[in-house]
């Protein structure tokens, strides 16, 4: 049972974790451009982004350094009004805050995707912008508007909100959301010949070279404009006016129009080419395709007189490899978008280059919508629409208000007639927003996605099964090694991949907090509660032997040497996360922190203690006290962060009350970090990260996170003063626990993992988790959640959840609530791991990605029960169908052979491995099913065909169970 492992790798990742950089997405230069005769035309600040290499540098193959392409806040998960709300029983309020600003707020008792999962989505418009969160479903605890109000931090109302009953309100309300961009895109793309210098050559281009013409067919087809009925990005359809052909593509549900400058009309007699200019210098983005070798004059974006045209995209092919060179420019207050460019920005696979691109220069465009000069014009329009909506409304509102009432008291008993009358309300209600739905849809103006389209394509936060049906409650746990310590109600367990657990220590002691630091030999652990919690420190080589010995596990007694006895009564402790120069330990009791530090600094591995002197068993000696600090409360929670020197500059960040405080471990001083504006607060985590060496703070609490830099340190005393690299945002559900690894931060909650960027904030993906539990995130992060498999059960969902639905919409949009057990269901609970290799590290190879083929997953279910494939769910725009229709007829002819063949050779494998005994490995099948008349593609698995993993089936990847498919799935026929 190999339970123990060389910790350098992992050690290394972990101090790496909380690390992070935005020159990873350029720096700021002032360009300057200037005439053949080198006078100077135009000069412009702007982000660079050429993938941290020089330019001249030669492309070696094997030197690609791994960077993951997400969409940023994608639409399928952003736009939840239309995809939640719309078209289902919801109920609708109008009301102003104290300011007499008018606002509007919607809520909807929804399924979280398709998880049975019942939550409550609300959705709040405000002149300032849109505020989503989500609130639990409790059948025992009431909701009224007031209190969701309040946990958007509105507590003041100069008018109390009241609901709006007619249905057309979902068609303003969809109004109001599409204010946040459009789900559809224009880019610009301009042709420059080698040597060219200024905009007016570069616009006179009448036709493009061989390249820059397989250039545009890599990126989009080819149509005739006119009679063109998808998105048209302002180009004439019906009189050729812009030209007779453009480049149109879909791409994840985004339909996208090239305007295309060797397309768009010439004329000789026009030397600025005006009519070009009109379209490409007001797209916010501009692909400009650059002819010649490295080593001739490069584009620089003051060459493009253009106030609108925020981002430039220079592309250049390299006949020798087949490659392409990509260099991102930003206009400077254009926030940092995502992904950075791989090092070197060399692409040898076209279709990875096309997804690259496409994925780059769309959250490009998002967050040029974030700058102030965009960001103000959508305010103002915002804030119009909602004042004239709320003036429409006021002569009309409903009398009756019921803001106070709960939402499993709307619809309280009343008389049959009036119960009648509120049923033909409700589906009116419902009938007109299925109808707004299907409209957006045919128009091309929904948020439609394809969550994933990718063949084999490894999302950097995959889980993978680490311990099937764990029945024990989990206290805390840490890693160690490969393998899992974990304190449970049982006591503390030894856990392996696959392996029985071993009880190090029974249940007599409690371990409410442990760390285990390998390189330390120690394992650090918080045991008991109240007076008599103490700290506790063990060798960890010490509780290897008795493992390996097979010694009784220990019980409280046989721990009392291992006691730091001026802790008793602690409630709280924290370490250096980085382990810098020494290990650093604060522990708080009540109000009082206690500064312990270890005595011997020297690398004790395990071959090193072997060589000298056998040491105690118990390593209490090896610590000393420091010093105590007093505070005026209690912490909550406590973070040490490390200085620049580590000479009187390490700081301790507390969080109590409504504060975050900066207390000095040398002197004691207190400083106010940040003070929180709100009347509750629920206080979640402080992360210490390191920005290029420099320390910062990221406070998170309630539905916020924000980010403070401590720099620079001045004697000791940081300045904490607001910074222009500060940030912050807001969750869409308020998370118990936050895990930083760069690039990405994740948010857990009861029921989901909410992953965003660090550098910016923006969403990339939600797996929604039923039951989910943190359980240990130092290293791996590992969690535990509910796995259900359904067996026969001759009652139905629906019946079920209509007895304890909390409101009473129609039948069809009753949401389905979880079965019990007794209707045959079984649920029991794994424990899953992300590694973090996989996060902040370079072991995920570059992604191969296809629009074509899904991806089939094995359902993890208890033994006895047969595993049943899953696909992803489909919902396609007719653009999308066609322009996959056309690409699968071209390429899946000459690939269907080659996919038996991988079949056939996987096959082998499989049993190969079975002989060998070795671990199974996931295998990934997959079938097309497609309409002979291409109007329609559809994603399906042939169960006898999928690979059976009776054996160990809880070991599919849990992410991809719980993947979010779109519920609002609409066919058009």
């Amino acid at each position: 049972m190999k339970h123990f492992c060389s910790s350098s790798v992992s050690e290394d990742l972990g101090c790496r974790r909380g690390e992070f950089s935005r020159k990873h997405y350029g720096s700021v230069e002032l360009l300057i451009s200037s005439d053949a005769d080198g006078a100077i035309q135009r000069a412009g600040r702007f982000r660079v982004e050429n993938g941290s290499s020089d330019e001249n540098t030669d492309y070696t193959p094997g030197t690609w350094c791994r960077t993951d392409v997400h969409l940023e806040n994608p639409e399928y998960h952003t736009r939840w009004y239309f995809k939640y709300f719309l078209g289902k029983v919801h109920q609708n309020y109008v009301g102003t805050d104290a300011e007499k600003n008018p606002f509007f707020l919607s809520v909807v008792l929804s399924d979280q995707n398709n998880q049975r999962v019942p939550q409550y989505r609300s959705v709040l418009w405000k002149k300032t912008g849109t505020q989503k969160i989500c609130l639990p479903y409790s059948p025992t605890k009431t909701l009224s508007v007031k209190s969701i109000l309040s946990a958007m931090s509105l507590d003041k109302f100069e008018k109390s909100p009241r609901e709006i009953l007619h249905p057309e309100i979902q068609k303003d309300l969809l109004v109001l959301e599409e204010q946040e961009g459009s789900v559809n895109f224009k880019f610009g793309v301009l042709y420059a010949k080698d040597g060219q210098l200024t905009d007016d050559e570069m616009f006179s281009n009448e036709t493009g070279s061989e390249s820059f013409q397989r250039f545009l067919s890599l990126m989009g087809d080819t149509i005739t404009l006119k009679g063109w009925t998808g998105y048209r990005g302002g180009l004439d359809t019906k009189n050729d006016t812009t030209g007779i052909c453009s480049v149109y593509t879909v791409y994840q549900g985004h339909e996208i129009m090239f305007h295309v400058s060797t397309m768009l009309p010439y004329s000789k007699e026009n030397k600025q080419q005006v009519e070009r200019k009109r379209h490409i210098g007001n797209d916010i983005v501009t692909i400009v395709f650059q002819e010649g070798d490295e080593s001739s004059s490069a584009f620089k974006p003051s060459m493009i007189r253009s106030h609108f045209t925020h981002i430039f995209a220079l592309v250049r092919y390299n006949k020798q490899n087949d490659s392409y060179r990509l260099k991102i420019f930003s206009e400077e207050s254009v926030p940092l978008f995502g992904p950075p460019l791989p090092s070197p920005p060399v692409f040898t696979d076209h279709q990875e280059f096309r997804d690259f691109v496409l994925v780059k220069l769309i959250n490009g465009e998002k967050a040029t919508l974030e700058t102030p000069t965009f960001a103000q014009k959508r305010q103002r329009t915002l804030d119009m629409l909602i004042r004239s909506l709320y003036q429409d409304l006021m002569p009309d509102l409903h009398k009756v208000n019921r803001s106070s009432e709960s939402f499993s008291d709307v619809l309280p008993e009343s008389p049959k007639s009036a119960r009648k009358k509120e049923e033909a309300r409700q589906a009116e209600f419902v009938r007109l927003g299925q109808a707004l739905k299907l409209k957006s849809i045919v128009k091309g103006d929904a948020p439609t996605s394809l969550a994933a389209t990718g063949l084999c394509k490894k999302e950097p936060w995959e889980s993978q099964c680490f311990c099937n049906n764990f029945p024990y409650e989990v206290v805390c746990a840490d890693s160690w090694g490969q393998s899992l310590l974990v304190s449970t109600d049982v006591g503390v367990l030894l856990i392996d991949d696959g392996q029985p657990s071993i009880q190090v220590f029974d249940k007599t002691l409690q371990v409410k907090q442990m760390h285990v630091l390998e390189a330390l030999d120690l394992l650090i652990t918080r045991a008991d509660r109240g007076k008599d919690s103490r700290l506790l420190v063990f060798r960890l080589s010490a509780v290897q032997k008795g493992i390996e010995t097979k010694q009784m596990a220990k019980n409280k007694y046989d721990c009392r040497e291992n006691k730091l006895e001026k802790t008793k009564g602690c409630h709280l402790y924290a370490i250096n996360t980085h382990h810098s120069s020494e290990l650093r330990i604060v522990v708080a009791i009540r109000n009082k922190l206690l500064l312990i530090t270890k005595k011997y600094n020297r690398y004790n591995s395990l071959t090193n203690t072997s060589l000298m002197s056998p040491p105690s068993e118990s390593p209490v000696e090896e610590f000393q006290y420091i010093r105590e600090i007093c505070l005026s409360d209690t912490p909550v929670i406590m973070t040490l962060v490390d200085g620049p020197t580590g000479d009187n500059d390490n700081m301790i960040c507390v969080a109590f009350r409504h504060q975050f405080d900066l207390i000095n471990e040398s002197t004691g001083e207190s400083y106010r970090l940040h003070h929180v504006e709100a009347s509750r607060v629920n206080f979640v985590a402080v992360i210490d990260v390191y920005e290029d060496g420099e320390a910062g703070l990221l406070l998170c609490y309630n539905y916020v996170c924000c980010y403070r830099k401590l720099c620079p340190f001045n004697g000791g005393s940081p300045l904490v003063q607001p910074s222009a690299s500060d940030f912050h945002f807001s969750w869409n559900q308020v998370p118990y626990s936050v895990v930083c690894a760069f690039p990405y931060i994740l948010a857990f909650t009861t029921d989901s993992i909410e992953i965003r960027l660090v550098v910016n904030g923006n969403l990339v993906h939600t797996a929604v988790v039923p039951e989910l539990q943190l359980v240990a995130s130092r290293l791996d992060i590992y969690f535990k959640a509910t796995a259900v498999a359904v067996g026969s059960s001759n009652s139905s969902s629906k019946e079920t959840s209509s007895k304890s639905s909390p409101q009473t919409p129609i039948a069809h949009e009753t949401p389905e609530f979880p079965l019990s057990s007794t209707e045959g269901e079984v649920r029991y609970k794994n424990l899953y791991k992300i590694p973090l290799s996989n996060l902040v590290g370079r072991s995920i190879e570059r992604p191969l990605k296809s629009p074509l083929v899904p991806k089939v997953i094995a359902t993890p279910t208890p033994s006895g029960i047969t595993s049943v494939p899953v696909t992803h769910s489909l919902s396609l725009s007719r653009m999308e169908i066609k322009e996959i229709a056309i690409r699968t007829r071209k390429e899946l002819l000459g690939r269907i052979s080659l996919f038996l063949a991988l079949i056939l050779l996987f096959s082998f494998i499989w049993k190969c491995l079975q002989q060998l005994c070795l671990p199974p490995c996931r295998i990934i099948s997959s079938s097309f099913e497609r309409n002979s008349e291409g109007r329609h593609l559809s994603t399906s698995s042939d169960p006898d065909t999928a690979v059976s993993r009776e054996d160990s089936p809880s070991s599919s990847y849990l992410f991809q169970l719980t993947a979010s498919f779109d519920e609002d799935i609409i066919d058009l026929k």
